[in-house]
């Protein structure tokens, strides 16, 4: 079996040096960059399963970096590597396309089991068979990423499919707010919970192409996706 490759964007050259070492003994494939522009040129070069990136950098920072990557990767993981724990820092993480953070200092061991999460998901993803939802009269191709409405395609994101994809799955069914984070994000947080209003938000855009279709709020509780 190949080695995961690991794209590591920090400046801290001590801390990188034992993130890379604890890594590369858990078996992966770590490339190092010091600096923001540097990750994103490797970027370009090399295909990497998972990137782990630090918020202040110089050259380019951590956000400035998700941006690019998710321009031309909506699959890659991306963790952000963060010594702050404000609210409006994590929330701008997710809002640049990451799939989670994790505060300094932090465990060999929590970092890993995080990115093993992550890894399998995406590989599941690659061997799925082709899925596609009727709703109403969008047709929702997952693999794809694509919401078709007659000749009009929408593109989505890979988290925005895997949201669509739990509530086509559950149609005309509440949900529980903790409950489509545990399946779709993989735990219950409140950060990530902001996170999910941001995609909900996203998803009604695209699903009132069809005056049949709602995505409900059930205050207090989660949210119901209408099928008629």
């Amino acid at each position: 079996m190949s080695k995961a490759k690991v794209l590591l964007a920090e400046d801290d050259l001590s801390l990188s040096f034992v993130i890379k070492d604890g890594l590369q003994d858990a078996g992966f494939e770590v490339t190092h960059c010091a600096d923001g522009e540097a990750a994103w040129q490797k970027f370009q070069k090399v295909t990497f399963d998972i990137c782990l990136l630090d918020v202040n950098m110089p050259l380019r920072d951590g956000f400035s970096l998700a941006k690019k990557i998710r321009q031309q990767s909506d699959v890659v993981p991306i963790i952000f590597l963060t010594a702050k724990s404000l609210e409006e820092d994590k929330l701008k993480g997710f809002a640049t396309g990451a799939d989670d953070y994790i505060t300094k200092p932090f465990s060999m061991k929590e970092l890993v089991m995080r990115m093993d999460v992550f890894l399998r998901r995406t590989k599941k993803l690659q061997s799925d068979a082709v899925e596609e939802y009727q709703l109403g009269s969008l047709r929702f191709a997952f693999n794809e990423l694509k919401i078709y409405n007659g000749t009009t395609v929408m593109p989505l994101t890979q988290r925005e499919a895997d949201l669509l994809k739990f509530f086509a799955n559950h149609t005309n069914k509440i949900l529980k707010r903790e409950e489509v984070l545990l399946n779709v994000w993989g735990k219950d947080d409140y950060f990530l919970g902001r996170s999910m209003d941001v995609f909900i938000t996203k998803l009604r855009k695209y699903l009132k192409a069809d005056p049949g279709l709602a995505l409900e709020t059930i205050h207090g509780v989660g949210f119901r996706l209408l099928v008629n």
